[in-house]
């Protein structure tokens, strides 16, 4: 990555026009080649950018980005302040602490946080319209389906409602009973829950991996 900080104005040529006035902003130069213009606010939004690939031309004060498009970014220098490369290595992506599917698999363990002699049939249980989360069984050996979400909502509970149809067609499996688990249940989602019979428990993420045992509550 190279970092320059100037002195500068910037004019874009493309589907529009837009030109930046004079004033001191951050140029970034990727290694995938993007470029873009920031100043000292707006978090990490830039001003202006031109999105790989594209090629970067530069003259004595000027800085031109062009991509296949014709598209064309121009960066007038006044004055350099600051000019320096860096190399960042392969970045190793962001990991995700307590989604669905760290939720799901932490669940899976732990069924018995559901209820005393609660065992797993499967995970990702397949259905005709995709897998269910967890299919398992209660203490008095029957049928439940469980549908995790970080968040859970109306939409969640209208798509275990579907997946409980289909469940209970296999004469192995029915009856089905549903479980809608999440970290934070709305309000509407739990009184439709409710009112199609279907069990809310509220997940806590520190609990089910074993911090505190008493934070998951079933409804």
């Amino acid at each position: 990555m190279r970092l320059v900080i100037a002195r500068c104005s910037v004019d874009y040529a493309g589907r529009l026009t837009a030109h930046l006035p004079s004033a001191p902003r951050l140029i970034l130069v990727k290694a995938d080649g993007s470029v873009s213009v920031h100043a000292d606010d707006r978090a990490y939004k830039p001003l202006n950018w031109m999105s790989p690939p594209c090629t970067l031309k530069e003259a004595e004060d000027r800085w031109t980005v062009e991509n296949k498009a014709g598209e064309k970014l121009v960066i007038t220098m006044e004055e350099v302040l600051h000019d320096s490369s860096h190399e960042l290595g392969v970045d190793p992506g962001l990991v995700k602490d307590g989604v669905e599917a760290h939720l799901q698999k932490l669940l899976a363990d732990r069924m018995e946080t559901l209820g005393e002699g609660w065992t797993l049939v499967r995970r990702e249980y397949p259905t005709a319209i995709g897998p269910v989360d967890i299919l398992g069984r209660d203490a008095e050996g029957a049928t439940v389906a469980v549908e995790i979400k970080r968040r859970g909502e109306i939409d969640g509970v209208e798509q275990l409602t579907r997946y409980l149809e289909l469940l209970n067609r296999d004469p192995h499996l029915a009856p089905v009973r549903g479980v809608f688990a999440a970290q934070e249940i709305k309000p509407q989602a739990r009184v439709l829950a409710t009112d199609r019979g279907i069990d809310c428990a509220v997940l806590d993420y520190e609990a089910l991996r074993g911090i505190d045992d008493d934070k998951l509550r079933l409804f």
